[in-house]
């Protein structure tokens, strides 16, 4: 670790320390001088239950300091080489302030038995120290940079293998001002050669084989002469950010994560789907009825049509539900339609001005209104509000290894292929969007995707 890392990252201790006491001073000198909340107006009473300075130090300051970074060192604001980015820094900073003062709270109501000695103080207190905190912490981020560009605590980075480093891992190394990237070498002869002229900080090897010769003497070199070494993983280097580094046990492991729709993130989008589906269900069960009618009285029974899709993980299948809006033998004329079908890119079905869709049923494919009983399979957790769409077995069988990813999620009413172009979209195209959206799943993703649909409804893009 370099000195100057090394030396900015301890006095992240006393600048925290010094803004726990700044900010706990002048939030009494404020309660105490009746400064309210409102500039220029004087609502506060004067202070009766405040300490003396003397004892509001002794008693509170001085303990919340410790008590202050004992929470932040918790949270890993005290880590001497932090992979954190300063905005994610600010967020800890901010949550380890409301802890802090969750903590004060607990204190006084359950061991000292009382009210603290003023809410507005308290008020003032927490939003100084988090403020405080965070132009401390920036202030020594901006001094960091500053020695960086000067070159103090640069540090030399030489790449080494048969392959050459990726391009996003030379653009991050040339254009980050912690690193000096020195090239790349193909074997260790190549950094003996500059091993002393400029001294070598970190190796990256980019074709790490335990079972190699060359990378047992590569890491044996780097050990002996107390240099970093890393490598870059040999898989899944396409996709850095679904790759997590756990621990089994005492070893540690890097696991690929197929989608960031795990964990809360799949408890969230279900609690979603279920609240959503349930409201809309309500709501729209007046429009169901009338639109079951027309159905009866265009085309007779019944109402829906069922077609059985694959669901999540490629092997579940679900009867996903729609209006329906072809002819009831729909499915036996399929094969004697199937030359027809202008999606020869792929495995899909489509038949532009389809025979089969009865009258009614154009203006139910017009305005997307076929698709709304899938609220049914979305409420009863078969399908999404927003995924990869479903498709048909036969159809699902023709799917490459590369396509079958789209299952790691469950599929969806809409998705961001569909918003994109919907049945308009190249085989190849659509599933490129879905295996976008797999793999970088967000609730805000989800979010835009669904406020997309209803201008894509509108503009009757791709409407069938």
């Amino acid at each position: 670790m370099k000195r100057s890392e090394l030396f900015l990252g301890l006095l992240r201790l006393p600048v925290d320390a010094l803004a726990v006491t700044a900010s706990l001073l002048l939030a009494y000198r404020l309660r105490e001088a009746r400064v309210d909340l409102v500039p220029g107006v004087q609502l506060l009473e004067p202070a009766t239950t405040l300490p003396s300075l003397r004892l509001y130090t002794d008693t509170f300051v001085i303990p919340s300091i410790g008590a202050f970074l004992l929470l932040s060192a918790i949270l890993g604001l005290y880590a001497l080489r932090s992979t954190k980015s300063s905005w994610s820094e600010m967020g800890t900073v901010i949550v380890a302030a409301l802890l802090w003062l969750v903590g004060v709270v607990a204190w006084f109501f359950f061991v000292e038995k009382q009210l603290f000695y003023s809410r507005v103080l308290l008020f003032h207190a927490v939003f100084f120290l988090a403020l405080f905190s965070i132009v401390g912490r920036t202030t020594l981020v901006l001094l960091q940079r500053s020695l960086l560009r000067l070159g103090v605590g640069v540090r030399i980075v030489v790449s080494v293998g048969r392959h050459t480093i990726t391009a996003l891992a030379k653009h991050t190394l040339e254009h980050d001002c912690r690193y000096r990237y020195v090239g790349h070498l193909p074997d260790l002869a190549g950094i003996r050669r500059i091993s002393h002229e400029p001294v070598i900080d970190l190796v990256l090897q980019t074709d790490p084989n335990p079972d190699s010769e060359e990378t047992v003497e590569l890491i044996d070199y780097c050990r002996s002469r107390h240099i970093g070494y890393g490598f870059f993983p040999p898989v899944f280097s396409d996709v850095p950010h679904q790759l997590r580094i756990e621990r089994l046990g005492m070893l540690p492991m890097m696991r690929f994560q197929p989608t960031p729709l795990d964990g809360w993130g799949r408890v969230v989008k279900r609690t979603g789907d279920l609240v959503v589906s349930a409201v809309l269900l309500v709501l729209l069960s007046p429009l169901f009825l009338l639109l079951a009618l027309f159905i009866i009285l265009d085309s007779g029974w019944p109402v829906f049509f069922v077609s059985p899709r694959v669901g999540d993980f490629g092997q579940r299948r679900i009867p996903m539900l729609k209006f329906r809006s072809m002819v009831c033998d729909a499915e036996s004329r399929k094969q004697e339609l199937k030359h027809l079908s202008h999606r020869g890119d792929g495995p899909l079905f489509k038949v532009h001005g389809d025979p089969r869709v009865t009258r009614f049923g154009q203006f139910l494919r017009r305005w997307s209104l076929d698709e709304l009983p899938q609220l049914f399979n979305v409420f009863a957790g078969q399908m999404s509000l927003v995924g990869p769409r479903p498709h048909l077995h036969s159809e699902v069988d023709r799917y490459t290894h590369v396509q079958r990813r789209v299952f790691a999620v469950r599929p969806g009413m809409t998705g961001l292929a569909q918003v994109m172009g919907r049945s308009s979209l190249p085989f190849d195209e659509e599933v490129k969007f879905d295996l976008q959206y797999v793999e970088e799943w967000s609730p805000l993703l989800d979010l835009w995707i669904l406020w997309r649909t209803v201008f894509a409804v509108l503009k009757k893009d791709g409407a069938e």
